[in-house]
């Protein structure tokens, strides 16, 4: 196994730093044991909702006490492999159910978020076919909070189609929003425009490089003329920050990539 990183993080920013549970290539169990002496958070990863890809209640009591040893908190990545705006209403239902069951199963964790994908799978996307998704997804979603679940402890991800698609379903059911940066930047979107239009919902922003259309590679990837925008999205920030990235090198070149320009910022306001 890699070495740990060399330093430690915690509480090093008016954010949360948090990393996903697939930085060393193990079980999430060992993964936190390292990177929890060393960052405020970690974001589990379970991108796949079949029960044996899950942690077994056992191994929610072991996080739990991690947690309590190393001064740690998580938010949760809901999975991948679910459709709320599915035509097939077994297929929604089967999505909602499954949604339910991770968040009572990972209920002692008391995650900071659990960011879902409303992915749109749809070959079209004619207005017809996009207002049929929306209506799909927001009777999923109304099912979902019809089980008690605190709509604001659900964030959906900005993917890859326009936002405004699942805004009115956000701000109808008091939902939260992860803002992650590199699927922003892929749409060319404005970031600080976003921010500001979006930051009283944010909870979570994933923040990982883009390098050759390709994104979740090191935060040394961020393109030059995203850095001062980001950096001031940070620092009026005070939520959860996930370096979204698989991998040790690419921890370390993000963790110092962002320590490096988050100290030019302090010297340059200093001076």
């Amino acid at each position: 196994m890699d070495p740990a990183p060399l330093k430690s993080y915690k509480n090093r920013y008016p954010f949360r730093l948090a990393t996903t549970s697939f930085i060393y290539p193990d079980h999430i169990i060992p993964n936190v044991k390292i990177l929890g002496q060393y960052l405020d958070e970690i974001e589990l990863i379970l991108f796949e909702s079949s029960p044996a890809s899950l942690p077994s209640k056992p191994e929610i009591k072991t996080l739990f006490n991690l947690a309590k040893a190393l001064d740690l908190t998580y938010n949760i990545h809901l999975p991948l492999d679910i459709s709320l705006g599915d035509n097939s209403l077994a297929k929604r239902n089967q999505g909602v159910d499954t949604i339910k069951r991770i968040i009572d199963l990972a209920a002692p964790l008391i995650a900071s978020t659990h960011t879902l994908h409303l992915a749109y799978n749809e070959s079209s996307k004619a207005k017809t076919s996009v207002a049929k998704w929306q209506k799909n997804v927001y009777k999923s979603m109304e099912q979902l909070l019809s089980f008690g679940i605190n709509g604001k402890t659900i964030s959906i991800e900005t993917l890859l189609y326009p936002f405004e698609w699942v805004e009115n379903i956000i701000t109808a059911l008091n939902l939260s929003v992860c803002m992650d940066i590199g699927h922003l930047i892929l749409q060319n979107t404005d970031l600080e425009t976003f921010f500001g239009k979006y930051s009283e919902a944010t909870s979570i922003i994933h923040l990982h490089g883009v390098k050759n259309l390709r994104d979740h590679v090191s935060l040394v990837n961020l393109p030059e003329k995203e850095i001062v925008p980001v950096l001031k999205i940070l620092k009026r920030f005070a939520g959860v920050v996930s370096l979204e990235v698989f991998g040790h090198n690419n921890l370390i070149a993000s963790l110092r990539f962002l320590e490096t320009c988050w100290e030019g910022i302090s010297k340059r306001k200093k001076g």
